[in-house]
């Protein structure tokens, strides 16, 4: 077995919702949860995109259902929970993918001090904000629902090491989700049972450009890498862990450049 090798685990009669699940570690979350059983509820603002990967996994006898939403909305964020419990009945596992770095992805050149303002809110609201919106809407279900849970926040090395100026509204955030939220919500859902973890990527193929960067393995992530340790913590086999930031890096964190 290799370290491109999917990792089996049964989520037979669970059901997960995955943000960002129109492409990346979303979308393959998504079509791995499927894979193993369970009913899947992607979301994502690129309604298109979405429903192709919906496609895909209908094409191989999965359970999906899709809402278009942008996380950055309470009103549309109560949508997808609404979906999954209309569609489904329950909500066992959330798994909050959905992200990005304001300035690769709005093309902001400019150093910190004259970054516009708009372009913070976009990186806080997306990458903090939109993931406790999510557990916001979906955690008062998970208990009522009496079953237990777990909850996936999706961090990165750079919320540990930082980002300068060009990423610091992405650390930030990232740190946040990482720490504040993470140990936050593993207190507030022990008495349910309800588990609350964060995984933390290095540079992972996909996109091509995070093959240059540097770690202390020498190489980026296969996807599946990430995926496999996201599935691992939602299976059984992890029931005695919540609370926790698992770095999945190479050792990117703790480099010093």
């Amino acid at each position: 077995m290799s370290y491109k090798d999917p990792i089996n685990f049964d989520f037979t009669g669970k059901t997960a919702i995955i943000t960002g699940g129109a492409s990346g570690i979303g979308r393959l979350t998504g079509e791995r949860f499927a894979e193993m059983g369970a009913n899947v509820v992607l979301t994502d603002i690129n309604a298109e995109m979405l429903e192709e990967v919906a496609e895909g996994i209908r094409a191989k006898g999965g359970k999906v259902a899709t809402v278009a939403a942008d996380i950055r909305k309470y009103e549309e964020v109560e949508t997808v929970r609404d979906k999954a419990m209309n569609v489904f009945g329950a909500i066992d596992i959330l798994v909050n993918c959905a992200g990005g770095a304001s300035g690769r992805i709005n093309k902001v050149k400019e150093e910190f001090r004259n970054w516009p303002v708009w372009a913070l809110d976009w990186g806080i609201d997306v990458n903090l904000k939109g993931p406790m919106y999510l557990t916001r809407a979906c955690i008062g279900d998970m208990i009522d629902g009496g079953r237990g849970g777990v909850i996936i926040y999706l961090g990165s090395a750079v919320g540990s090491r930082g980002g300068g100026g060009g990423s610091a509204d992405y650390a930030t955030a990232k740190a946040g989700l990482m720490f504040g939220m993470t140990k936050s919500m593993a207190q507030y859902g022990a008495p349910h049972n309800i588990r609350c973890n964060a995984v933390s990527p290095g540079p992972v193929l996909t996109r091509e450009a995070m093959a240059n960067t540097p770690t202390l393995l020498g190489r980026a992530a296969d996807p599946i890498e990430v995926v496999n340790l996201i599935t691992y913590l939602c299976s059984d086999q992890a029931s005695f862990i919540t609370g926790s930031n698992y770095a999945i890096d190479a050792g990117r964190a703790c480099q010093h450049r």
